[in-house]
This record gives structure tokens, sequence and C-alpha cells, in this order.
């Protein structure tokens, strides 16, 4: 029983990333179409995918906190900062500079300390 509580905790969160990346994903037409004239076919389009991509977001992330604490979901929000970066660098050409790494460190540290927080708290409340 215990087994089965934490393959669907495991596969919430793995949803839960997939649709952070999306969410992620988004930033990215959202800055394309920031680089296209107002209201052109262009702008449009990726404004399109943008509402599509966070329409899909949206509706997935209702059906994770169903299932995750919303604290658990919430703080795995913040990896988008990370993607935000690796998509920069992919699509955009932007640099990754020494401050751009240390932030991003802090939010994979932040998530790991969080993470192993919250396992030794349910460890507590089933010995109690």
């Amino acid at each position: 029983m215990r087994e089965r509580m934490l393959n669907k905790k495991v596969k919430m969160l793995l949803l839960l990333h997939i649709l952070l990346n999306v969410y992620s994903i988004s930033g990215i037409f959202s800055k394309m179409a920031a680089g296209e004239p107002f209201l052109s076919g262009g702008f449009c389009m990726y404004y399109a995918i943008v509402i599509l991509l966070l329409g899909v977001y949206a509706v997935g992330w209702q059906q994770v906190i169903k299932s995750l604490p919303l604290t658990t979901a919430f703080m795995n929000k913040s990896v988008t900062v990370v993607w935000g970066m690796v998509w920069g660098v992919l699509f955009f050409k932007e640099p990754i500079t020494t401050g751009k790494a240390a932030g991003a460190l802090f939010v994979i540290l932040g998530i790991i300390i969080y993470a192993g927080a919250e396992k030794k708290g349910e460890g507590e409340s089933h010995n109690s």
C-alpha cells in the first residue's frame, strides 16, 4: 500500500515537472511574440500558442494539486527559473552569467532542502 502511494506521488511529481516545462516554454513564445509587430500574423500566432500552452498547464496544475500538497507544488514551480535560463541560452543566445548560475543553484538547492525536510516530516508523522 505504501509503495503504491509513493509510486503515485512520483508520477504526480513527474507530471508536475512536465507541466512546469510546458509553462516555461510559453515564455519562449511570449518573447518571440514581443519581437513581432503588434497584432501582426506572427504576433497573433505566437500569443495563440502561449494561450494554448497556459491552458494545458492550468488544467494539468489543477489535477496535480489534487494529489500533492500545495506547498510541494509551489516549491517545485521555482524550477521554471532554471528552465527559463536554459531556453534563453538555446533559443535566444543569452549568456549564463555568474549571477544567473548562482541563482539557479540556489533554486535547485532550495528544492532539495525542502524535499528532504518534507520527507523527514512525513517520517515523523508516521512515527507519532
